[in-house]
């Protein structure tokens, strides 16, 4: 009988419920952390996540960075005629490495925005312009305009799929989720190189006790170093979680799906309580992303927005009608919201690297130095 490798296996379930987003910084041996908190051997969390990995249910294993504090980052939508839609997903997903999460929307009815369908994450290196790059994508794929939406600061950024599973719509923690802040820092040499060496993903034959050592080596320094380096970039906040990543949009080979919906929720409330509605709906459990962005008068001057999934589209509008009742017994006024729904998606690390960025730009005709062709 083979290892079982689908999600909702109950060790499996139980390696998840931490693996996905429960181990936070940097970790020397992550998946000594991941067996102690799920309760699950060693030998077995590494059995079971390189099998999992190998079918295609864990996406990913990878140390996260926060982004936000090393590039320049936005929510982009793009407004796109539907018969260059597709093909303008594809050149984003597959040709784009800036661009990270990429996401076909729509809504339930026609709103303010509905007609922005593909939504992206885009980052660019600390210097670059996030204008200038979507200006370069914008002529390749044919775009009819794109909206930048920088984050002014998150209040919630996790997975935890499994761990969510069965949440009561309205669960939430004692207190306001604290905002963090997207401000950028900046990194020397050596930094940059076992930085940029820790955060590619795992390959199966290094979900292992240690598996660090290759990356030490590809960052050509001692593994003891590395982890000096590695802790001056936790202290500098630039490190996030250690993750397993669930392929959570596309079946399984057996057909079993993480979620089915995901909703990107928009709430437009009073300017100068953004802080303050942010936190009343991070601090929701079901809450997967939330951040305060502005959309400006396309979107209904949103400037509170975060994602939910599930695996039924009425779980999802329950977990928003909750919060939209916090907000209301909060008295905290909602001029406009609504939900777009994710359809078609493709979800992968925004490329973070001065080097390849200036590459990407000559090969696709533009050079940074120059500004626009």
């Amino acid at each position: 009988m083979g290892i079982p490798t689908e999600h909702d296996d109950a060790t499996n379930a139980q390696i998840l419920s931490v693996s996905e987003d429960l181990v936070e910084g940097f970790q020397q041996q992550p998946f000594h952390i991941i067996a102690s908190q799920s309760g699950v051997p060693l030998d077995t969390v590494l059995l079971r996540i390189r099998a999992m990995l190998e079918a295609g249910v864990i996406r990913r294993v990878r140390q996260t960075l926060l982004a936000t504090k090393l590039a320049h980052g936005a929510l982009v939508a793009w407004r796109i005629s539907p018969e260059k839609l597709n093909d303008a997903f594809d050149f984003m997903a597959k040709k784009d490495p800036f661009s990270g999460h990429v996401v076909i929307r729509s809504t339930d009815e026609e709103v303010s925005g509905s007609g922005y369908r593909l939504w992206t994450t885009l980052k660019v290196p600390q210097g670059e312009s996030l204008e200038e790059h979507g200006e370069v994508l914008k002529r390749i794929v044919g775009a009819e305009e794109f909206l930048l939406m920088p984050a002014k600061g998150l209040f919630t950024l996790g997975v935890g799929h499994v761990r969510r599973k069965g949440l009561e719509p309205g669960a939430r923690i004692d207190t306001p989720a604290q905002m963090m802040t997207t401000a950028t820092v900046s990194l020397d040499e050596e930094e940059w190189r076992v930085l940029l060496a820790m955060k590619e993903e795992l390959e199966p034959d290094e979900i292992i006790e240690n598996p660090w050592d290759r990356r030490a080596e590809l960052a050509n320094v001692s593994l003891s170093r590395f982890f000096e380096v590695a802790q001056t970039l936790n202290d500098k906040k630039v490190i996030g979680r250690f993750s397993t990543f669930l392929e959570h949009v596309k079946p399984s080979s057996t057909g079993t799906r993480v979620t089915r919906f995901n909703g990107l929720f928009h709430w437009a409330v009073p300017p100068g309580r953004e802080i303050e509605a942010g936190g009343e709906v991070g601090r929701h459990h079901c809450m997967t992303h939330a951040y305060w962005r502005e959309g400006g008068p396309e979107f209904g001057n949103v400037n509170v927005m975060g994602v939910v999934h599930g695996t039924e589209k009425d779980t999802v509008l329950a977990h928003k009608a909750a919060i939209d009742h916090h907000l209301e017994q909060s008295g905290i006024p909602v001029s406009y919201t609504n939900v777009f729904w994710g359809g078609r998606s493709e979800i992968k690390p925004s490329e973070i690297s001065p080097k390849v960025y200036r590459r990407w730009h000559r090969e696709h005709g533009n050079d940074p130095d120059q500004g626009i062709h």
